[in-house]
C-alpha cells in the first residue's frame, strides 16, 4: 500500500503492510520510515509507525466506528468526567501517541489523572497511556496484535483491551513482567466488571447493537 494512494482497500485481506517509500537520495528505499513519510499520507487514511515502517490503514468500517463510540459513551461519563462515577481519567479518542520511534493511533487511550492532570495541547502525546483500546478490524488486526501490543508493553502501559466486533468479543490483558497476560474474554451479550474500569458494570451488547 503506498502512502500516497487514494484508493481504499477493496478485501479484507488487504491488511495494513508496511507502506512503500519514496527513495532517499541516494536512490534507496531501504529506509527507516520517517514522520515526514507519515505526514504525506492522505487525512483520510490512519497512519502510523512502527518499528522503522510505515503502516497505512483505512478508516474504521462500520461495525468497528460502532463499538469505539459506545465503548467510549460507556466509560467518558463515570471515569472521564466524574458522572455518577468516580472520575480520575483523561479518556480520548485516535490520540497520535509519539512512543519513543514509534507513532500509533490507538482507538481509545486512558491516562489516570495522577499521571496527566491535564491534557496537554500538542500533535503528539508523549505519556504512555495508563490503558490502551483497540477494536479489531480486517484490515488492522494483524497490525494490532503482532506490532503494536508489542509497543505497549515496551512503553509500560499497564492495561489493554481488544474489542472484536466480528466476534462480539472483549480480550482483556494486564502488564505482567513486561508481558501481556491474558485476563479473560467476554463475548455476547455479557455484563462484566473489567480492569481498569471494575466499578462499571459494562453491557457488552451495546458495542455490538447496529
Amino acid at each position: 500500500m503506498h502512502p500516497e494512494s487514494d484508493d481504499p482497500p477493496q478485501s479484507a485481506s488487504e491488511e495494513a503492510r508496511p507502506a512503500a517509500l519514496a527513495p532517499d537520495a541516494n536512490g534507496s528505499q531501504r529506509r527507516k520510515a520517517t514522520y515526514a513519510d507519515l505526514e504525506a499520507v492522505p487525512p483520510h487514511r490512519v497512519a502510523e509507525l512502527v518499528d522503522g515502517e510505515l503502516y497505512v490503514s483505512p478508516r474504521p468500517p462500520s461495525l468497528q466506528a460502532l463499538a469505539k463510540g459506545a465503548l467510549y459513551c460507556a466509560l467518558e461519563g463515570p471515569f472521564d468526567q466524574g458522572r455518577r462515577g468516580q472520575g480520575g481519567w483523561l479518556l480520548l479518542i485516535e490520540p497520535e501517541l509519539h512512543l519513543g520511534e514509534d507513532v500509533l493511533v490507538p482507538d481509545i487511550v486512558g491516562w489516570r489523572r495522577a499521571r496527566m492532570p491535564v491534557m496537554p495541547d500538542v500533535v503528539g502525546v508523549t505519556l504512555a497511556p495508563d490503558w490502551v483500546c483497540e477494536v479489531l478490524s480486517p484490515f488492522t488486526e494483524v497490525l494490532d496484535r503482532e506490532k503494536k501490543m508489542k509497543v505497549y508493553a515496551r512503553v509500560g502501559v499497564r492495561h489493554l483491551w481488544l474489542v472484536d466486533p466480528r466476534r462480539q468479543a472483549l480480550e482483556v490483558y494486564a502488564l505482567d513482567g513486561g508481558r501481556w497476560a491474558p485476563l479473560d474474554t467476554h463475548t455476547g451479550q455479557a455484563q462484566v466488571h473489567v480492569e481498569p474500569f471494575t466499578p462499571l458494570r459494562l453491557e457488552l451488547g451495546l458495542l455490538w447493537q447496529g
